[in-house]
């Protein structure tokens, strides 16, 4: 039933199949499997080139198939992001080759990313990791230097407000006792009114906000959504949580905001430019929180990351439309083609 000799990559993503090993077992009942590991700035022909043959890729964060990408790579059939965001596929070239971008579902990783945003939370704001360096250090008298604060009736800010950034609310006022705004002009009516989260304005979050969470997607219009003129309104002393994108916010702004002690700490999971090394300019500061994209890496998320991909794939090689489209318009190409939904 299956052409043995069709392929598939792995692309940059080291997790997939690693703690879960039947789930490239199940793909290597079906197709070739090779697992690739290229520059996270790798694109266009030169990725192309390198992925030629390989009629089905699954893609972490990295590199970028752009629209030179797809130009050069016309045998592909689906792209299955091993992930929520696809901010590095081109979906409108991907759409005008017929090629099926996939992502797992947003309750996949809810859980996950949601309890990581809020550990780096209290991380930050209870300088657990100095604490635990000092101690490191034979530095146990240092310790009346590490007092915190507490979440409790503190005003909570989320940007972007779905499946992630909701969970997100819901354990710091179910478990912290904390108000919650939030902003996300495409957050549902009812968004929010389990916990009596208040929706406003991205200025008015800004400004009343103790902490800050960015739970939203990347997109062009919310690039650099937190620079200057965004600190500048910021309470003085206030928190920034970041577990979705690092372009999300203006590094350069970050780092002065920083400087000047405007911000009171940082706990991030992304990093404009992923991956850093040690030299970073943002770990010369003692109240910055750095995890490397590890958000989403709990044995639960994983598991049910890997079967949606596995599913995709799968779905794919018998020309069945797989759930969780991003880019829906190809749906009626394929369907033309003679692909079917279940």
């Amino acid at each position: 039933m299956f052409d043995m000799r069709d392929k598939l990559a792995i692309v940059n993503s080291s997790s997939f199949g690693k703690y879960f090993p039947e789930h490239l077992q199940k793909l290597r009942e079906y197709l070739d499997v090779d697992s690739f590991t290229f520059p996270s700035k790798l694109h266009g022909k030169e990725l192309a080139d390198a992925l030629a043959g390989y009629k089905y890729v699954i893609a972490s964060t990295s590199p970028f198939f752009d629209s030179e990408f797809f130009e050069y790579k016309d045998e592909t059939v689906i792209i299955s992001r091993h992930g929520l965001g696809y901010d590095n596929i081109d979906v409108v070239k991907a759409t005008e080759k017929g090629v099926i971008v996939t992502k797992v579902g947003g309750g996949t990783e809810r859980e996950a990313v949601a309890e990581h945003a809020v550990a780096l939370c209290m991380s930050i704001i209870r300088k657990v990791p100095q604490a635990y360096i000092a101690v490191k250090n034979s530095e146990w008298s240092k310790r009346q230097s590490f007092f915190g604060i507490e979440l409790k009736d503190k005003v909570v800010g989320i940007i972007g407000y779905g499946n992630i950034g909701s969970r997100v609310g819901e354990i710091v006022h179910f478990g912290f006792s904390a108000s919650v705004l939030f902003y996300d002009p495409y957050a549902k009516e009812d968004a929010g009114k389990n916990i009596q989260a208040k929706r406003v304005e991205l200025d008015e979050l800004l400004k009343s906000s103790d902490i800050i969470f960015i739970c939203s997607s990347l997109t062009k219009e919310n690039y650099h959504i937190l620079s200057a003129r965004e600190f500048e309104i910021m309470k003085k002393g206030v928190y920034i949580i970041n577990t979705s994108r690092g372009e999300l916010i203006d590094q350069d702004a970050l780092i002065n905001a920083l400087e000047s002690g405007k911000i009171g700490g940082i706990g991030v999971d992304v990093v404009e430019g992923e991956p850093i090394t040690g030299d970073h300019p943002l770990l010369r500061y003692n109240n910055a929180i750095i995890t490397p994209h590890i958000a989403a890496y709990t044995f639960e998320s994983m598991k049910g990351m890997g079967d949606k991909v596995v599913s995709d794939i799968l779905r794919a090689v018998q020309k069945i439309i797989p759930d969780e489209v991003v880019n829906k318009d190809v749906i009626i190409k394929l369907e033309a083609q003679g692909w079917r939904r279940i």
